[in-house]
């Protein structure tokens, strides 16, 4: 029956009227999303049916009504019943829903809201005046004490992530660092020791992250031998600062991994031993050599840099070129993997969550604590890292396909054959 509303009548607020309006909307797609994944599963087994021609999957009712806390509020759901008779390979089985499997009183988005508000910064005792505002005043179960019991949860989960078989995994390209930020209870800052990995469909992934101590080689050691023994096997190439005991590691567990030298620290290493006054200008000199096209091109600038300040700042020209090769290692892969390669960007700008909710907390009450942090703040952040450019040419990195100034050598000169 349609309500007619007079004058003097007091509209609803338009914004509770429109969280009504989305809750409602939600509950009868959910619902008709329920019927359609039931009718589907029995309609695939309607032909199996046992000695006497009855069915063996067949509807059988619904479950009893139950809330469940979605993104746009809590929302009351009947969940369609199947009796499923079949037996395969001895085991009976049972149909579940992937839409609302048993048990589940919030949807995945949900809970993951939860942790994003707490390791950005919210504390535990703030979920009660937050979390209604956000998810409308009857978001049952989301308080407090869920953020404790979650807290316990991220601890296994990052024990079960320190262990875990690595003989499926592949990374082709890892950047390497130590970050460290403060732990309250502690005079001493955690040095935590992290690994990135890009898999050859390009993606990127978290592949270790622990306590080391000063980034000392013998920490970098454990940490990499641990990575061989459950399984990884050597990436192509590595990029990492040129101060890290990582490199004396590497060389030990995997001395075929080529090594690339961040850009990002180098210039910052050769800008101290300047003046502030020729800062600017000599930066914008290490950009040139950088960012050129060819190889050739870049020592042609390095050689420039030296005959420019060698004279009076030897110190400077002595940090570029200490190690010249490994800071134009990225030359030697696909032009379109340069900008990935030259620094360990994606740690340091994945890193800048921590630092948010590090700012917040004045760090993690412990040592356990503030690892755990970094891995569900780096867990969170994976889900939106893009891939790399150029993708399809990470295989090729793999199987050590020869690359020159970024380019693909075999077949230039399969070409020059051909024209021939």
């Amino acid at each position: 029956m349609l309500k007619v509303i007079t004058e003097r009548s007091e509209p609803p607020a338009i914004g509770a009227a429109l969280d009504e309006l989305a809750r409602a909307g939600a509950q009868r797609m959910i619902a008709a999303a329920l019927q359609l994944e039931v009718e589907e599963y029995v309609a695939r087994f309607r032909g199996v049916r046992d000695g006497v021609g009855h069915a063996l999957v067949v509807r059988n009712g619904a479950a009893r009504p139950r809330p469940v806390t979605t993104g746009v509020g809590p929302v009351r759901l009947v969940a369609p019943r199947v009796n499923d008779r079949r037996v395969v390979d001895g085991v009976r089985q049972k149909f579940t829903s992937a839409i609302l499997p048993p048990y589940v009183r919030r949807s995945p988005r949900v809970e993951s809201v939860l942790p994003l508000l707490y390791l950005h910064g919210l504390s535990s005792g703030d979920f009660r005046e937050a979390l209604p505002a956000l998810l409308g005043p009857t978001a049952a179960g989301l308080s407090s004490s869920a953020i404790l019991r979650l807290t316990k949860a991220w601890t296994a989960e990052y024990e079960a992530f320190r262990h875990r078989d690595l003989t499926a995994r592949d990374y082709v390209y890892i950047w390497a660092d130590g970050v460290h930020f403060t732990i309250r209870l502690e005079e001493e800052r955690l040095c935590t020791l992290v690994v990135i990995g890009v898999r050859p469909d390009g993606t990127k992934e978290v592949v270790a992250l622990e306590d080391g101590y000063r980034e000392s080689a013998e920490s970098w050691r454990t940490l990499l031998r641990d990575l061989k023994q459950r399984g990884l096997r050597a990436p192509v190439l590595a990029v990492g600062d040129g101060a890290l005991g990582f490199w004396a590691a590497m060389r030990d567990v995997w001395p075929e991994t080529a090594e690339q030298r961040c850009w990002v620290h180098r210039i910052a290493n050769v800008l101290d031993k300047l003046p502030r006054a020729l800062q600017p200008r000599a930066k914008q000199a290490l950009h040139e050599i950088m960012y050129a096209e060819t190889r050739a091109g870049a020592e042609r600038e390095i050689a420039r840099f030296t005959q420019t300040y060698g004279g009076k700042y030897p110190k400077a020209v002595a940090s570029l070129t200490v190690d010249q090769d490994r800071l134009l290692a990225y030359l030697d892969y696909p032009a379109e993997h340069w900008k990935h390669l030259r620094t360990t960007n994606p740690i340091e700008s994945a890193f800048a969550t921590v630092r948010l909710r590090e700012g917040v907390t004045k760090g993690a009450g412990s040592r356990s604590a503030g690892l755990v942090m970094a891995f569900k703040l780096l867990q969170v952040a994976e889900g939106h890292w893009r891939r790399l450019d150029a993708a399809e040419l990470v295989p090729l990195v793999r199987a050590r396909v020869q690359f020159q100034d970024g380019v693909q050598i075999e077949p230039q000169r399969k070409r020059k054959k051909a024209a021939a």
